[in-house]
Formats: structure tokens, sequence, C-alpha cells
């Protein structure tokens, strides 16, 4: 039962990669990270009651904080910087929407096949752990570089981050929480500043197209 929901999780994480890589709306697309976050946020509780009958405060304190900063605190800043933005639609992106889907969907489907012959440090707690994580941290690749606007380049490198949370819990036991929790507050510092360039972008430029800034010179 267990072991089914925690496979459930993993691949509702990777429909989510799709759907964010399909929409045009950046405050659905937000929240789309913000339930994505959720859900691994889950995992970890998930996998240590498999291994125990009670996680230890350890694996709770990694799970808190992520639904705090990844759930509420960083959506809340990029839904902010939107609205001061008036800004709420990827336009023309580098690589189209139904391109991306595509290019997300082959991402995926090659993970799987890498992550057959990657060796691992320790058992995973189930089959689909290595090739989601691969997947969600390509996939957020793949935002990162294939969008104009800054804030769904800001999404891609949380997507990113994500990825690398999956990939974590292979380490669970042996990480400690000060460096679980040293993690995420690096990641709430980079998303903070991002946010203030993102604001002083839009209001000296008038936009958040980060392509237009190569067009800039010295004077």
């Amino acid at each position: 039962m267990l072991q089914s929901a925690i496979d459930s999780i993993l691949v509702l994480v990777v429909l989510l990669n799709l759907a964010m890589l399909a929409t045009s709306r950046m405050a659905a697309c937000i929240r789309t990270f913000a339930l994505q976050s959720l859900l691994l946020a889950l995992l970890p509780i998930a996998v240590g009651l498999r291994h125990e009958a009670m996680p230890g405060a350890h694996t709770f304190a990694i799970a808190a904080g992520a639904v705090g900063l990844k759930v509420f605190l960083i959506p809340w800043i990029l839904l902010r910087v939107l609205r001061t933005g008036e800004i709420h639609r990827e336009v023309e992106p580098f690589i189209g929407f139904t391109a991306s889907v595509l290019l997300g969907a082959v991402i995926i489907v090659a993970s799987f096949a890498f992550a057959k012959g990657m060796p691992l440090p320790t058992e995973a707690p189930t089959d689909l752990l290595l090739p989601v994580s691969l997947a969600t941290l390509f996939n957020g690749l793949l935002m990162l570089v294939s969008r104009r606007k800054a804030i769904t380049q800001v999404l891609g490198y949380l997507v990113v981050e994500n990825g690398i949370f999956v990939f974590g819990l292979l380490l669970l036991e042996q990480t400690p929480v000060l460096v679980e929790l040293g993690i995420l507050l690096d990641l709430f510092v980079g998303v903070f500043i991002m946010g203030i360039v993102v604001y002083h972008i839009r209001r000296e430029f008038d936009h958040m197209d980060t392509n237009l800034l190569d067009a800039l010179r010295e004077s």
C-alpha cells in the first residue's frame, strides 16, 4: 500500500513537469510548481514510514522546511513579483509549448532508459526514484533554457532543485538535517535575490523578457 503511494506520487511529479512545460500562464505554472513541491515534501515521510514505524524528527524537519519554503513562501514571492510586473503569459518562447512537451516526454523516456544502468550508493526505496529525479532535473533545465520571461526561468531553476531533492532521498538517513535545511535556505535566498532582480528588470525596461537584454551595449 505504502509502496504504491510512493510510486503514485512520483508519477504525478513527472506529469506535473509536463504540465509546467505545456502552460503559458505563469501564475498557473507557479501553482503547479507549488503542488509538485507539496507532493515531494510528502515523500521523505512516506519513505521513512516504509523503513520504520514512525519517521524521526530529521525526516519531519526536512518535510516541514520543504513545505514552508517551496509550497508557501517562494510561490508567494513569485506571484507577488508577477502581479507587480503585470505580465501573466509566456509569449513566443524559444521552444514552443507543444515542442516543449514532446521534448519533455523524450527526456522522461531517456531518463528511464539511462537509470537502468546507473549504480546507486544505497538501495532505492522504489525503482521510479532515480528516473523521476533525472526527468525532473532535465525538464527543469529545458524550462530554464527554452523560456524568455525571467519568472519562468526562475521556475526552471526551482524544478531542477526539485529533481535534486528527489535524488537526495537516496541518502535521507545519511544526510544531517542541518545540511538539508541549509540547502533549503540557500534556495530561498537565491529565489529572493532573483525576485528582486526580476522586479528591477521590469521597472527599468518595462518587460521581463531576458532575451531583449542581449541588445544592451556599453555606452
